[in-house]
């Protein structure tokens, strides 16, 4: 027979072990998580960059091998990296055991500025300079502009309207447009190969405007002003 309070103590003590069991397993978890080699970044993998080279965007991210790869911040590794002039999006997870990966969506040129000294500044949608070239790339068209700087023209909404009715254009117009110059936002005028000049006005109305243009070209008109595809004229 058991002596008196056998079964109660018995329990207690078992209750004794488990607490102290869990709480080896919670250590044991956490000093795997937090300072063992166990579960470290061992490797950081950088994909979608073609201008930038992946060893700028590594010193930039300064994820450091050995790191537990939970106190990797993903957030704040995506700010870093976003401090990239090329680099337009970033998203940064974490491969467990042991891998970051750094994913890059980089800017896309839309339109070339000619600098005074020679050669190009290419430059995307908002402005922002992807890079330079001593030739203007076939199918990148002119932005003319009488800003000094293309430093300026970032979030320039001119720059914007521009791109926005390029984007906008049929791929048969669109392969034609030598130059684009933009008085304001909705008076966008494209310089096509043939010497012929287009107000294309906004972005709004492409495929009105584009079916106004292909019928009206028809004439050879030397100018065309289709803004207001409704009151489509030529000159």
């Amino acid at each position: 027979m058991s002596g008196p309070g056998g079964p109660h103590r018995f329990r207690q003590r078992l209750a004794v072990l488990l607490v102290l069991a869990a709480m080896g397993i919670a250590g044991g978890v956490a000093w795997a998580l937090l300072d063992s080699s166990l579960l470290a970044v061992r490797s950081v993998v950088v994909t979608g960059t073609r201008l930038v080279p992946e060893s700028e965007v590594l010193a930039v991210a300064g994820v450091r091998p050995g790191t537990p790869l939970i106190r990797v911040s993903t957030a704040q590794v995506a700010a870093r990296v976003l401090t990239i002039r090329q680099v337009l999006g970033v998203q940064v997870t974490k491969s467990w055991p042991d891998r970051v990966v750094i994913a890059v969506r980089e800017r896309t040129s839309a339109l070339a500025v000619a600098l005074p000294s020679g050669g190009f500044d290419l430059i995307d949608a908002n402005g922002v300079v992807v890079q330079s070239a001593a030739l203007r790339p076939p199918g990148l068209p002119l932005y003319t502009t009488t800003t000094a700087a293309t430093a300026s023209l970032r979030g320039d909404p001119d720059v914007a309207a521009a791109a926005a009715v390029l984007g906008e254009l049929p791929a048969s117009l669109r392969s034609s447009v030598t130059s684009v110059t933009v008085p304001s936002p909705d008076q966008v005028t494209l310089s096509l190969s043939s010497g012929v000049t287009v107000l294309w006005g906004s972005a709004d109305d492409a495929a009105a405007k584009a079916r106004e243009l292909a019928i009206l070209m028809r004439t050879h008109a030397r100018s065309y002003d289709v803004s207001s595809p409704a009151t489509a004229v030529t000159s």
